[in-house]
């Protein structure tokens, strides 16, 4: 079956929300729709349609001009078999004492390894992006050090990987919290596939915005790898729900965008303890002194 895609942008949530509406009337009717922030500070919102025919381009125009949109651009995607790419593309990642990998990997396991099984069809979180990686080997770093957290929240989970990867070097059952309700759905699969059901508590929250997470306070570690925007608001409930002497792993990060991103924390008494590059991404270790 084919897949066409039709994407524009435009300045503003309320503008870009008010056009994904609009695209729902659209004749051949999209069967999914997106409305994205641009996270490079240029206040754009992308706006994109998914089609199974064709889309009208006549009434994709009349919308653009409606909402003041730049034209949409529409595009025929090949029919490709994304799993079956995904476990070609996607070798086994090695981050610290973690060992990411799909189960047609499932031989190549160190002995000495702490091993992570997320599937290819969950493909976000998976380890390869630099972030995930960064924030599993600063987490490797602080159980080097003879840290361990009693205590532990994954803000914005994903698949869960990095609450599942705490879960598993330390008697801890981490809280992990995602706003999309399919992150939830991913996050308590791959718990089932690592033989993990109830190691992580799976909710469907916004930031700690939940009565578990409140409750769970304070944390002695906390993840939060999102994007540097949500990042920057979260700092002040993020500081007040971590422990004295605990610690917070940041990602979701630009390199240009982490300096930021650690002063909106240094504001609320975080220091920083490192900040480490992978590629064009930053991971933030950040400490809140006692």
């Amino acid at each position: 079956m084919p897949t066409f895609t039709a994407f524009t942008t435009l300045p503003g949530k309320a503008p870009a929300e008010a056009l994904g509406e609009a695209m729902e009337a659209l004749t051949p009717e999209p069967y999914g729709i997106g409305v994205f922030e641009i996270e490079d500070d240029s206040g754009l919102w992308e706006v994109g349609g998914y089609f199974t025919e064709h889309p009208d381009e006549a009434g994709l125009a009349l919308l653009a001009t409606l909402h003041d949109a730049k034209p949409f651009a529409v595009s025929e995607l090949p029919d490709t078999d994304w799993v079956a790419k995904v476990k070609r593309e996607l070798a086994p990642v090695r981050a610290g004492r973690f060992y990411l990998y799909g189960s047609h990997d499932a031989d190549t396991v160190p002995d000495d390894s702490v091993p992570l099984l997320i599937e290819a069809a969950m493909a976000f979180g998976t380890g390869h992006h630099g972030t995930t990686r960064g924030c599993l080997e600063a987490l490797d770093r602080l159980a080097t050090r003879g840290i361990e957290a009693k205590t532990v929240a994954d803000i914005g989970c994903g698949t869960a990987v990095l609450a599942m990867a705490a879960a598993r070097i330390w008697p801890v059952t981490p809280i992990a919290g995602d706003i999309d309700p399919v992150a939830v759905e991913v996050s308590e699969a791959n718990l089932a596939a690592n033989d993990m059901a109830g190691r992580v508590t799976c909710l469907e929250a916004t930031g700690f915005d939940h009565p578990q997470i409140a409750d769970g306070a304070p944390y002695e570690l906390i993840f939060a790898n999102i994007l540097k925007g949500p990042l920057i608001d979260l700092a002040p409930d993020l500081a007040k729900h971590l422990a004295p002497n605990g610690y917070t792993i940041l990602s979701g990060l630009l390199n240009d965008q982490a300096d930021d991103v650690a002063a909106a924390y240094a504001k609320q008494g975080l220091t920083d303890v490192e900040a480490t590059q992978i590629g064009d991404w930053t991971t933030l270790l950040l400490s809140r002194p006692s």
